[in-house]
C-alpha cells in the first residue's frame, strides 16, 4: 500500500472537472508503448473528448455504452502522436488489472463528480 499523498485544499479538489462521461467509441492503439486504447467519451461537453487508456483488459464492445469517471481538465497530452483530452480514472485490481470508476446506477451524462 502506498502512503499517503501530502493534503490538499478543498480549492485544489474544486479546480478539477471531474464528471461521468459514456463511453461511445474505442479504437485501437498500435503506436502506444503501453497497450492501450483510444477511447472517445461523451462528458457532456458538446462533443466528443478522447483519451489514451490502458484498458486493454476490457473487450472494446464492452466498453461501448457504459459510464465511466473522468477528469476533463488537465489538459491535452500528446502520448505517441495522439492528443489525449481527459483522463478515465481507474484502479488497479489483485492481478494488476485496470478496472473503470464508474456510478452504481444510472446517472446523467456530464453529472459532475463532487
Amino acid at each position: 500500500m502506498s502512503p499517503l499523498k501530502p493534503q490538499a485544499s478543498y480549492d485544489d479538489f474544486a479546480r478539477l472537472d471531474i464528471r461521468i462521461g459514456k463511453v461511445v467509441e474505442v479504437q485501437p492503439f498500435p503506436r502506444a508503448r503501453n497497450p492501450s486504447y483510444k477511447v472517445g467519451v461523451d462528458v457532456g461537453a458538446g462533443r466528443i473528448m478522447w483519451s489514451s487508456a490502458q484498458i486493454t483488459n476490457y473487450e472494446p464492445a464492452a466498453l461501448i455504452g457504459s459510464l465511466v469517471v473522468c477528469i476533463c481538465n488537465f489538459g491535452p497530452k500528446n502520448i505517441a502522436g495522439f492528443t489525449s483530452e481527459l483522463l478515465i480514472l481507474g484502479a488497479k485490481n489483485a492481478d494488476g488489472r485496470v478496472i473503470l470508476l464508474g456510478p452504481r446506477s444510472a446517472v446523467a451524462i456530464g453529472e459532475p463528480i463532487f
